[in-house]
């Protein structure tokens, strides 16, 4: 039950995450991923935000989907493999991008895969 939760969470949050860079502006963009507002204020910038918050939000509905369209063992599994692929990504964010992206994705991610054992 635990894991399920915390998959559903971590599915909003991707959807949060969806929201801010495809629709915040700039100023609220650059606070939340530590970046230039200049720089996002440039229509290539924004295009590409759009881009990887679609990205985002489709793996936020994912997780969430997940976890109430397949059955027992195979929600988890699943679960499991989405979940990867967040502590990858959350990862390699963390070392290029931002610190934030530890706490905010990397973590949470592994703590669901821990509570799935």
């Amino acid at each position: 039950m635990a894991f399920e939760i915390v998959t559903i969470l971590i599915g909003i949050e991707h959807l949060e995450i969806m929201v801010l860079e495809m629709f915040a502006s700039p100023a609220k963009q650059a606070k939340a991923f530590d970046m230039e507002e200049s720089f996002l204020r440039q229509k290539a910038a924004r295009i590409s935000m759009a881009n990887q918050g679609i990205y985002n939000g489709m793996l936020g509905a994912l997780l969430i989907i997940s976890q109430f369209i397949f059955p027992g063992i195979t929600a988890i599994m699943v679960g499991r493999l989405l979940l990867i692929f967040v502590a990858i990504v959350g990862l390699y964010g963390a070392l290029t991008a931002t610190k934030k992206i530890w706490l905010f994705q990397f973590i949470p991610a592994v703590i669901g895969l821990i509570l799935s054992l």
